[in-house]
């Protein structure tokens, strides 16, 4: 199971990707994980990422496809992965993928969570997070006049919010992602790996649907049997002549018309024209046009005497 995880903020993709982890046995690999873990190692990357962070810039993707080569190198990953975060974009999406085809492990499925606007912002208001555990919670399903814990710990220390789940943040958000995810999930619809999977209901069905779509057939099965009539008629066509010959067709063309015709074909050429001129040139006379031979022709005499019509029996 190799597969990429997208959605919108609050779709569930953390959630189901946790029970993909619980079921199958792969990791769950985070870049917002990977990135906060090697800044608490103090790792070569992790270095690289917090002076980036402290000055107030994005983590270069370079650092972040680093640290994912790393998680990748690691023994829980060889029976496949669930990529939660990443990529955020079409050029992250290309760097990811050459990357997957040099470690020999390329990807299998991109599963979209679909999940309206308005679910959306009720999902992500309600969110709550345990600081022990990191396991989010949803007030929703919480009793009301109750403190949300978490029940994971021992300790069960009380949930918080984080500070771009506020509603006012929430709808930024959503705008952001959906001006830069729109041409990943159409990057992944062209190479035939992205199913849209439900993402409203049941947990239980929800996750249903999930494996399900992750154990599709990839699409590209069906574009190469569309391909094969257009293979077949290709092959029915004759085949192409070669430059060379193509080149010098139109030459020989005008060398044959520039070329004068053979002593042989004028003569022959000539004794046609004789035969069809009438005797009257052989004699040295001009022969008179149609015209002037009915001019010259003497008129009919009238017969003065009318023949009696026959009487009809």
């Amino acid at each position: 199971m190799r597969i990429v995880l997208l959605g919108a903020p609050g779709s569930g993709k953390g959630t189901q990707a946790q029970r993909l982890q619980a079921k199958y046995g792969v990791p769950q690999i985070s870049s917002g994980d990977l990135l906060r873990d090697a800044v608490a190692r103090q790792t070569e990357l992790g270095l690289k990422a917090k002076a980036a962070m402290d000055a107030g810039q994005l983590v270069s993707d370079d650092i972040v496809l680093g640290l994912i080569r790393e998680r990748l190198g690691q023994p829980d990953a060889k029976a496949g992965f669930v990529l939660d975060g990443f990529p955020r974009n079409s050029e992250q999406a290309k760097a990811l993928n050459a990357m997957l085809i040099e470690l020999g492990a390329p990807l299998e499925a991109v599963l979209l969570m679909e999940v309206r606007t308005r679910t959306l912002i009720k999902r992500l208001a309600g969110r709550r997070i345990c600081r022990t555990c990191g396991r989010v919670f949803s007030i929703s399903f919480a009793p009301a006049g109750t403190t949300p814990r978490c029940d994971n710990c021992a300790d069960h220390p009380e949930l918080f919010q984080r500070p771009d789940d506020k509603e006012e943040v929430i709808a930024k958000r959503l705008e952001v992602y959906a001006a830069q995810t729109q041409p990943l999930i159409e990057h992944y619809r062209k190479l035939g790996l992205l199913r849209v999977v439900k993402g409203e209901g049941e947990m239980e069905e929800v996750f249903a649907r999930m494996e399900a779509a992750a154990a599709a057939k990839p699409t590209q099965a069906r574009r190469k049997k569309s391909a094969k009539p257009a293979v077949r008629k290709a092959a029915k066509r004759k085949p192409a002549q070669s430059k060379a010959k193509q080149k010098a067709a139109p030459k020989a063309a005008k060398k044959a018309a520039r070329k004068p015709a053979k002593k042989g074909a004028k003569k022959s050429a000539k004794r046609k024209t004789a035969a069809r001129k009438p005797a009257a040139k052989a004699a040295g006379r001009k022969p008179a046009t149609k015209r002037a031979a009915v001019r010259k022709a003497p008129p009919r005499k009238k017969s003065a005497v009318r023949k009696p019509a026959r009487k009809k029996k």
